[in-house]
């Protein structure tokens, strides 16, 4: 569920960004030989459009303008770099204009404007999109994978088992076919996931960190869960795997960027082929998947 301000958005496109706006416009125009006056209704209805759906601008991408436009017009546009330079200018200006009563909500969770604006750039994201996000995953897999809310691992070391038993007290661990538990220390995220049928534990770091001491407390609560549950196959033979060729960040704002992207390919089996190159569109993506509460295809040539 999202609200904004609609009445805002009018006095806003026509006293703040009309300049900015017309200038897009006049650069579409003569890419495409069409009158003004419509590509401006066409642009003018998409962004707002797109502003009341996604609470900002933050997502918007020179694919999304395309894409309507080639609509009306037809996919051969062949001066697409008209595009860019004016929608660079038009989302730096339009950045500072939020919906402060935009929410989204997905059964318990509630994101607001200021927690999807961590996906913006190179912020940090936080722990309301980690696990929104899981519950995304959880969801379009159909329960196969089960996603461990961020404060699993904290609450696990804090208070031990007796601690978090009661985390899955309504959920049988042991009938999924793989676990994902981000793992949040200090300033970095990384991923263990368990693979149930071949009990292993990995061990996924975008900057190539072991902490095998994590690892190592996820097996002891495996054993512990197993059992309490009575689940005598699973109270022994566990491996432990840290995973070395995965994708890496190349710098040190990304790290639950990657383990969101981690959990997704590994929950849709998909193999893990993206880089840091890709990292912008995929902020972009799973900001849009958040709003839309639902995970979107991966785009079969690579990170969307």
């Amino acid at each position: 569920m999202c609200s904004c301000d609609h009445y805002a958005w009018i006095l806003w496109v026509s006293f703040e960004i009309s300049l900015e706006l017309q200038t897009f416009i006049q650069c579409l125009h003569s890419s495409l030989n069409e009158t003004p006056n419509l590509v401006f209704v066409l642009c003018t209805d998409f962004l707002e459009h797109f502003y009341e759906k996604y609470g900002s601008f933050i997502p918007l991408c020179e694919s999304d303008v395309l894409e309507q436009l080639s609509q009306k017009f037809g996919p051969d546009l062949t001066h697409r770099q008209v595009v860019s330079p004016p929608l660079s200018s038009f989302r730096l200006l339009t950045a500072s204009f939020l919906v402060c009563m935009y929410r989204v909500t997905y059964n318990k969770h509630t994101l607001t404007l200021e927690d999807l604006s961590t996906l913006d750039d190179q912020n940090w994201v936080n722990d309301q999109v980690i696990n929104m996000y899981g519950e995304l995953i959880m969801d379009a897999v159909n329960q196969k994978v089960h996603f461990f809310n961020s404060f699993f691992h904290r609450q696990l070391v804090a208070k031990g088992y007796e601690g978090v038993k009661r985390w899955t007290k309504k959920v049988d661990l042991f009938s999924k076919s793989l676990l994902l538990i981000p793992i949040h220390l200090e300033i970095h995220w990384s991923l263990i996931t368990v693979d149930i049928c071949n009990q292993q534990i990995n061990f996924y770091d975008s900057q190539g960190i072991t902490f095998k001491h994590v690892v190592d407390n996820i097996l002891r609560y495996i054993l512990a869960e197993a059992k309490e549950k009575k689940c005598a196959v699973y109270q022994k033979g566990w491996k432990m795997i840290i995973n070395k060729s995965i994708p890496q960040q190349k710098n040190d704002s990304d790290c639950g960027v990657f383990v969101l992207e981690y959990c997704k390919c590994l929950a849709m089996k998909e193999p893990l082929q993206f880089t840091q190159e890709d990292m912008p569109k995929v902020r972009k993506r799973i900001y849009k998947e958040l709003c839309e509460c639902q995970l979107k295809e991966r785009n079969p040539h690579g990170a969307n």
